[in-house]
């Protein structure tokens, strides 16, 4: 599968011709599977809508705090995708924002519980600051970004800054892991207000899952 946790769009604009391409070749890979992130609220909500439907066009399948079961032989994963917080207008950037993801999040897992029940969970979140969030509620496998790899990496120490979390961020790039629950950061594609990387190359991830 190919997991798309947000940003896919930067700003507000009508124009998806890129988008669909992307999404239509990207679909002929793999199933596609996209969640929200911050950027994604900047549009307008007729062209939210039209997005969607290019989503739909182009069988890319919209997590919007949706989950869906995977299965592969007897094995089944349910896979869940959080919409992110900024979607609704309930907060800013700026800040720091890890009890209103908190308090989403388990509002939204508290409700499909039953769904979730004690299968291997695999989540697709925008952002890695609410990785206390994730290990709280049992996630097995969360995949996210947002962090832009701290945009300009200082060796030795990591990213220098990232939204959310601000200077010398804890979740910036790699693997994170406490108990059962292990955080894929990706450093991502491309930029946001700040069109410069240093020691921060873009990346795709590959996440290969494995029986004990």
């Amino acid at each position: 599968m190919i997991a798309l946790t947000g940003d896919i769009v930067d700003g507000d604009t009508g124009n998806f011709d890129n988008i669909e391409t992307l999404f239509k070749e990207l679909s002929e890979i793999a199933p596609c599977y996209y969640t929200t992130g911050n950027h994604e609220s900047y549009l307008l909500k007729s062209n939210f809508d039209s997005f969607k439907e290019v989503m739909k066009k182009s069988d890319v399948f919209f997590l919007d705090n949706d989950v869906r079961e995977i299965c592969l032989g007897d094995d089944k994963i349910k896979l869940i995708g959080f919409e992110d917080p900024t979607i609704r207008g309930d907060i800013l950037e700026v800040y720091t924002c890890d009890d209103v993801i908190d308090s989403d999040y388990k509002y939204f897992l508290d409700n499909v519980d039953d769904e979730i029940d004690n299968s291997y969970t695999i989540a697709l979140s925008h952002r890695p600051e609410a990785f206390k969030s994730y290990v709280k509620n049992g996630i097995n496998v969360v995949l996210t970004g947002h962090a832009h790899g701290g945009q300009f990496r200082v060796p030795f120490v990591g990213g220098l800054v990232a939204p959310g979390q601000g200077l010398f961020p804890k979740y910036d790039a790699g693997v994170y892991s406490e108990g059962d629950t292990h955080m894929v950061v990706s450093r991502g594609l491309g930029n946001s207000l700040i069109p410069v990387r240093i020691n921060n190359r873009p990346e795709l991830v590959v996440v290969t899952l494995k029986k004990k």
